[in-house]
């Protein structure tokens, strides 16, 4: 709050936070170069990414060996041609398999490029926010907001795609059923809006057609071209220190 006696505060002086420089004698306006920082702002907190996943990149990324060099080469491939690809089919991306290969790393370091290049990302920590998504199921007005933040984001980004959703009888390994039901919906609306999708998850690609076709091949269909699956418990650097 300001008196008469205090000077409001500004993060910009230039443009008094408007975000736009008007010239009031030749009726026109031009973008403040503080524009694009506070887009970048705005993004960054609409991701739902935090704090410490936000220092993630590639260059803090430990490479170990050829199949994780492989992993880190797709990721940067993907983020350089990532303005080529955006409006094709296969504009998704997929890091699968081993747990701490680093999957959830190089998927944010994307994030974070793409949203330093002022596209808009979703981040969707599968095993926090579809719970939430659920507990709303019987709302029609609170589901409608709490999903379409996935099905209408610029860029989403799912960590940990089925981690802690299935369920294993006689017959094998099942995805339960409220959570196919959330995520065929979100799927589906992406597929046909060719909205892409980056995914880390400790699934398979065969996993995750099995769990469902349905939304297993969409995801697969949309990541081809950028699909890695690494295996191998050596491959997990918690464990190596």
């Amino acid at each position: 709050m300001t008196t008469s006696s205090t000077k409001p505060e500004y993060e910009c002086e230039i443009c008094k936070d408007e975000e736009w420089i008007i010239n009031i004698e030749t009726n026109t306006a031009k973008a403040c170069r503080c524009q694009e920082v506070k887009r970048y702002k705005r993004i960054i907190e609409n991701s739902g990414i935090t704090g410490a996943f936000l220092e993630n990149n590639f260059a803090n990324y430990r490479v170990r060996n050829k199949e994780t060099k492989i992993m880190l080469d797709t990721a940067k491939d993907y983020v350089d041609n990532f303005k080529e690809i955006r409006d094709k089919k296969n504009n998704s991306l997929a890091l699968l398999g081993q747990v701490g290969s680093g999957k959830t790393h190089l998927t944010i370091a994307i994030a974070n490029k793409l949203m330093a290049n002022n596209i808009g990302v979703k981040y969707m920590q599968y095993r926090e926010d579809i719970p939430r998504i659920k507990q709303v199921v019987t709302s029609e007005i609170d589901y409608n907001r709490e999903i379409s933040k996935y099905k209408n984001a610029s860029v989403l980004l799912i960590d940990d795609l089925y981690k802690n959703a299935t369920y294993t009888n006689q017959y094998g390994e099942h995805l339960n059923e409220a959570d196919k039901r959330v995520m065929f919906e979100i799927v589906n609306h992406r597929y046909f809006k060719g909205m892409p999708i980056i995914i880390s998850s400790e699934c398979s690609v065969n996993t995750i057609l099995e769990l469902d076709e349905g939304i297993g091949s969409r995801l697969i269909e949309m990541a081809r071209g950028h699909i890695v699956e690494i295996k191998g418990k050596d491959n997990n650097y918690r464990l190596r220190g």
